[in-house]
């Protein structure tokens, strides 16, 4: 891909999520994910209603008449994206593949955490730690993770979900809340999210594609697996052959979503080409109860 093309994919992807952004998601980002605590901002005259406790007695006295401290909540917040960019990203069946799915909701959640005055930050990871963007503000750091986001070339196709998370908290100090945007094929990371996850606040959103699940009668086909990169010919059409198949991503399912689960780890899957709004305003609104 050439400067002249990326630039334009920036834009183009810049002007569709700043607005998801800006019009849907910046209350519920709000909400969702709180400050590190409340701080004075000034006084103003007692109204009723207006909580005693928080009477200025030291003013109250000067000027005869009852005023109150306001205070407001210290907003700035560190996100941490934990982009999963080994080979099985690169794949999808329905209008886009998942690495292109990952970049949209990369671009998302970064508008939102500036709008709201956090920092935002990137790890990219396939079996190692590929890429490392420190945490900064602003628009422009903005555009360099979409930019990279499409541009970049991993050197290792397989995963290590592991090394990114122990990455994270070795990395990054202070709490943040880490985002990690992956497939989640992987295995024996569960020590490594729980332990993230006693330290920064992680999200999990899984990229998914729905040929992963079922796979389409399309007769004989060659897979291929970019990760090991191991292909073998299956018949689709055999009802035995796609029994085995969703069998087994069941069952890898179902061990993905105890890990999360044990870990007390928040997540969501998105499916490509399908719409994102509904699943990730779900998510915010779900964590404003607790």
């Amino acid at each position: 891909m050439d400067a002249t093309e990326i630039i334009k994919k920036v834009r183009k992807i810049e002007i569709k999520t700043r607005g998801l952004s800006h019009q849907i998601f910046a209350g519920e980002y709000h909400s969702a994910f709180k400050g590190k605590g409340m701080s004075f901002s000034e006084v103003r005259e007692y109204q009723f209603g207006d909580d005693i406790r928080n009477i200025d007695w030291h003013v109250t006295a000067r000027f005869h008449h009852p005023y109150i401290k306001i205070y407001e909540e210290e907003r700035e917040l560190t996100v941490m994206l934990l982009i999963d960019v080994s080979g099985s990203e690169d794949f999808g069946t329905n209008t886009q593949f998942k690495q292109e799915l990952i970049t949209e909701m990369a671009a998302v959640l970064s508008f939102s955490a500036i709008q709201n005055n956090d920092k935002i930050g990137v790890i990219f990871f396939s079996n190692k730690v590929e890429k490392f963007i420190p945490p900064k503000k602003g628009k422009k750091h903005i555009l360099r993770i979409i930019r990279e986001l499409l541009d970049f070339k991993a050197e290792e196709s397989k995963t290590n979900i592991s090394e990114a998370l122990r990455y994270l908290t070795n990395s990054i100090k202070k709490r943040s809340i880490a985002f990690v945007l992956s497939d989640f094929m992987d295995d024996d990371f569960d020590k490594a999210i729980k332990i993230a996850n006693n330290k920064h606040d992680v999200i999990a959103l899984q990229i998914a594609d729905k040929a992963e699940y079922q796979l389409p009668k399309t007769g004989l086909v060659q897979v291929f697996n970019p990760e090991t990169k191991h292909a073998m010919w299956i018949d689709t059409n055999n009802r035995k052959t796609r029994k085995i198949f969703e069998n087994h991503r069941h069952t890898q399912q179902e061990k993905t979503e105890a890990v999360f689960t044990k870990a007390g780890v928040d997540k969501i899957t998105l499916f490509t080409g399908d719409d994102y709004i509904k699943p990730l305003k779900q998510l915010f609104k779900m964590r404003t109860k607790f």
